[in-house]
């Protein structure tokens, strides 16, 4: 679905000439662009698995100073150095406008956001503070409730987000939670940048999407290769599997 362009914290990203040598340099489709624009109120990255798309929005994220693991900009711990250094290679070209608030947000390293959340926790009842704009105790729930909660109390109107994968984290009826928060927050000013394979996330309004192949190319929402594979199979789950299961 074509996004709109309006006054976003992130108008477009400029990548410089990286060096061979770089793993990342050997991606296609990081290969292939020297800009992106993303002047959508909602980015999708999508594609296969090793496209490149995760390794990209990492960097964006970097390049912002959030911490590589996830959290905030004042998030500050490490379990363990993995983040490629493309951050150095990327340019942020921004709006005129400030983000409020922003949140790098992770579905493979939540559970390390969610332990240092709750020290942030304990120190805050030290002090007669609650968590709740994180809502709650991320360990006492579901990885998936710790998620969503965290995005339907953390996550503020004029603020920065940027996710990856988060329908690892969510059923197909938490996705609908999570899209109605994301909509809501861009009618109020939010910008999201999500790397995603769910067909279910992406049919949001106002969004743009990205390919991610031997290079990056903005497709729409009926032909992305998750939406038609999820369609045919639902479709046509017998036809799919006797083709599949046959010897």
């Amino acid at each position: 679905m074509k996004g709109e362009t309006i006054d976003t914290f992130i108008k477009e990203i400029r990548i410089k000439p990286i060096p061979k040598g770089k793993y990342y340099s050997e991606i296609p489709s990081i290969n292939s662009i020297d800009s992106l624009n993303l002047s959508s109120p909602i980015t999708f990255f999508m594609g296969e698995n090793g496209s490149g798309k995760s390794t990209l929005l990492e960097g964006i994220a970097v390049s912002l100073g959030f911490n590589p693991e996830g959290g905030t900009v004042n998030f500050n711990f490490a379990t363990k150095e993995t983040h490629s250094n493309l951050s150095e290679y990327i340019q942020i070209v921004r709006g005129a406008k400030r983000p409020r608030d922003g949140f790098f947000l992770r579905a493979e390293s939540f559970y390390n956001v969610a332990t240092y959340l709750e020290d942030i926790y304990s120190r805050e009842i030290a002090m007669g503070y609650k968590l709740d704009s994180y809502g709650g105790i991320p360990h006492e729930r579901s990885h998936g409730q710790a998620f969503l909660g965290l995005v339907l109390n953390k996550f503020k109107p004029n603020g920065l987000y940027i996710l990856d994968e988060p329908e690892a984290a969510l059923s197909p009826q938490n996705q609908l939670a999570f899209m109605a928060k994301i909509y809501e927050l861009t009618q109020s000013g939010a910008q999201f940048i999500i790397a995603t394979h769910s067909p279910i996330i992406t049919a949001l309004p106002n969004s743009k999407i990205y390919n991610f192949s031997e290079s990056i190319q903005e497709i729409d929402y009926h032909d992305s290769e998750s939406y038609q594979i999820t369609k045919l199979t639902l479709e046509n789950p017998e036809l799919i599997l006797r083709n599949l299961l046959k010897k």
